[in-house]
């Protein structure tokens, strides 16, 4: 019997847009997931550590745990204080369990200072957030649930890549029933959409088996208060 086959592009994400009430997934409802080119995955790793951790090659089972272990122990406001990083392609995969770290705006252009990163978060109790940067420089970005809200230096940057995947670029129409209807249908496939943006800019799908790859586990290092620079 033939494989079934699917036209649906958000099929290799959905696992990713799980429901806190079906589970979450593998990596719960508040993580982010961020994509490097221009350094190897132990460039990444001095990135996020600041150079103070080489990491340590481990595997998703440890990251988790460590991730765990730090937003339990610091009240859960700071995030998981962990990523893993391994290679995939020409791009450096890095999952932040638990945190939006990666995403956050005085954050993102340290992280991306001589290379190029594209960063995603989901957050079912704050915001999801998608961030493309290059160079120390946030090139363009959205509200997941909200792809006409564009901002950076090049908002229309990748919006040939949206309007393939349908992400609706033009504002709702002001009609409150029609507004509530297109948020609502933003937001319950926002952060499948997202991904999938993601992997048509990379060529890097992130599906749910590159969690079953060794990689670089480290902390993740940053200022908790002020700015950071």
């Amino acid at each position: 019997m033939a494989a079934m086959t699917t036209n649906d592009p958000l099929a290799p994400f959905r696992w990713l847009n799980v429901p806190e009430s079906e589970g979450g997934g593998r990596l719960d409802v508040i993580f982010s997931v961020a994509f490097f080119r221009g350094l190897d995955p132990a460039g990444v790793v001095r990135r996020f550590s600041r150079d103070e951790d080489a990491g340590r090659e481990s595997d998703f089972a440890e990251l988790l745990a460590k991730a765990c272990a730090f937003a339990s122990g610091s009240g859960g406001g700071d995030g998981g204080g962990h990523v893993g990083v391994l290679p995939v392609g020409e791009w450096c995969v890095v999952i932040e369990p638990a945190g939006w770290m990666v995403t956050l705006h005085q954050v993102l252009p340290r992280l991306s200072a001589g290379c190029e990163v594209l960063a995603i978060t989901r957050h079912d109790y704050a915001e999801h957030g998608f961030e493309y940067a290059i160079d120390g420089t946030i090139v363009t970005g959205y509200p997941p649930w909200q792809p006409y809200e564009r901002h950076g230096s090049e908002p229309d940057r990748l919006d040939g890549f949206m309007r393939e995947l349908d992400l609706g670029l033009e504002t709702p129409a002001a009609a409150k029933a029609a507004w509530d209807a297109d948020w609502e249908a933003g937001y319950d496939t926002a952060v499948a959409r997202a991904f999938a943006l993601a992997a048509k800019v990379t060529g890097v799908p992130f599906t749910e088996d590159l969690l079953d790859r060794p990689m670089l586990v480290a902390p993740f290092v940053r200022p908790l208060s002020g700015a950071d620079g």
